[in-house]
């Protein structure tokens, strides 16, 4: 019970944040920094059992680069309209999406908030500003 309670007070959290930083655009989909994500990620009792979705939105051969720990799907933005079931997520769910840079998430982003999703972030920044601040890639050559 205690362990259900935990992992909805970090996706209120995480829906805080993002009613904090506002929409940006008229999908209403929010930015969130690499620093909210992995303390997210750190505070939830396993990278499954985190409240939300991680889809990294880059090719596969970006992803097997490395990607950010507990991420859940791996589908390129451009497929994103034919494969969004893929995720899991119903249309209330959390789901933080992320690229190299931020820009193909920010589409992958509108993309599902114009299916019907109304929960979306992206990471501001993305796989640049994660390594930036110093946090570990899984996978992928270190």
């Amino acid at each position: 019970m205690k362990l259900r309670w935990f992992v909805y007070f970090g996706v209120l959290i995480l829906a805080g944040i993002g009613v904090m930083v506002g929409p940006t655009s008229a999908s209403h989909m929010r930015q969130l920094s690499v620093q909210e994500v992995k303390s997210a990620l750190d505070k939830a009792p396993s990278l499954r059992e985190k409240g939300f979705f991680l889809v990294d939105v880059r090719s596969v051969e970006e992803h097997d680069t490395g990607a950010i720990p507990g991420t859940d799907a791996n589908i390129d933005f451009r497929e994103m309209v034919k494969r969004h079931k893929e995720i899991g997520a119903g249309l209330d769910d959390h789901i933080v999406v992320y690229c190299q840079s931020g820009k193909r998430s920010n589409i992958a982003a509108d993309i599902l908030a114009d299916l019907g999703y109304r929960n979306v972030y992206n990471i501001r920044g993305s796989v640049n500003a994660w390594v930036q601040a110093g946090f570990p890639l899984a996978g992928g050559p270190r």
